[in-house]
């Protein structure tokens, strides 16, 4: 099984540059251009690219999660085994998921609901606590990523 561990690895790395890239461009780059549309037409283009992106954040998650199990039980030789960089990386994921979790239940389930109904206003409320928790997860993800590659430098 060891012939997986570097596959594996990769496969960690690629999840994480997916989930917070995604972040990325959505936060940094869609939604500022966005702003030149009319509320309406902002909020039904979100409506298409949340499906989308909330697929690859949480197909990145579970590969993030189970490729990190993997790298701590099977590489590392389990948790008292871990590099002192790792378990605030597992910590601050974990965090990350939950957050996911969150937005995608519940302001994102609210956010459909009102641009089904039409209703703008509502939409946009929802958008905007859905555009507050992307931000904290996005800063968490940039962290998250710092210390995994910096990780071999803590000593």
């Amino acid at each position: 099984m060891d012939f997986l561990n570097p596959y594996v690895g990769a496969l960690h790395a690629l999840a994480a540059i997916i989930w917070v890239g995604g972040m990325f461009f959505a936060y940094v780059i869609l939604r500022p251009a966005l702003v030149a549309f009319e509320p309406p037409e902002r909020l039904k283009v979100w409506a298409g690219v949340f499906p989308k992106l909330f697929a690859w954040a949480w197909a990145s998650a579970i590969a993030l999660l189970l490729s990190g199990l993997w790298l701590i039980f099977w590489v590392i030789g389990g948790l008292k085994g871990m590099p002192p960089h790792v378990k605030p990386m597992m910590g601050l994921g974990m965090l990350m998921i939950f957050i996911l979790f969150y937005i995608f239940s519940g302001p994102y389930e609210e956010f459909k609901k009102a641009v089904a109904k039409d209703n703008w206003p509502q939409a946009g409320g929802h958008l905007n606590k859905i555009r507050q928790y992307v931000l904290i997860n996005l800063i968490i993800g940039l962290i998250t990523s710092a210390i995994g590659a910096s990780g071999r430098l803590w000593g």
